[in-house]
């Protein structure tokens, strides 16, 4: 059992606050990987962490279990956390999450979509991303475009 889980066995619903780390992926073209989750929503592969890891080491591992890449460089970009942050879940859950963003700079392997996780994996360019992603993903994607489109990544809004 995992540590949200096990959480949410002994404290219900409540708010809590919870840590997690988002990749953002860019390819050759600078396009950024999305990943389409269960609820055929668009979003960022990333994820909560577990007791004792680092948002780091959370990045490193969401990424490779979304996705089947390695990352082997990465960039931190911001965290984002406050009011705005809320989530209320449709099972009922409420936390506020803090969120680390990273650039992955450089990573190997083969693109594979996680089936519990992830319906596909698409290389999207910034420009052109699909309109059913989450709101929370979308400020994220917000703050990196905004934080990096006049720099050498590529991105272009």
């Amino acid at each position: 059992m995992d540590y949200v889980e096990a959480l949410r066995e002994k404290i219900g619903h409540d708010a809590v606050i919870l840590n997690g780390s988002v990749a953002f992926i860019l390819d050759q073209n600078g396009e950024v990987l999305l990943q389409q989750r269960p609820d055929k929503s668009w979003g960022l592969p990333g994820g909560l962490m577990e007791l004792g890891e680092s948002f780091e080491e959370t990045l490193i591992r969401e990424v490779k279990e979304e996705t089947n890449l390695t990352i082997k460089t990465y960039q931190f970009v911001d965290i984002l956390s406050g009011r705005d942050f809320f989530v209320r879940l449709a099972n009922g859950d409420e936390y506020y999450s803090v969120t680390a963003l990273y650039h992955v700079t450089d990573f190997d392997g083969t693109l594979k979509a996680d089936s519990d996780e992830s319906m596909q994996l698409k290389f999207f360019p910034f420009n052109n991303v699909p309109e059913h992603m989450n709101p929370r993903w979308r400020q994220f994607l917000d703050v990196f475009i905004e934080k990096y489109q006049e720099s050498s990544t590529g991105v272009n809004s």
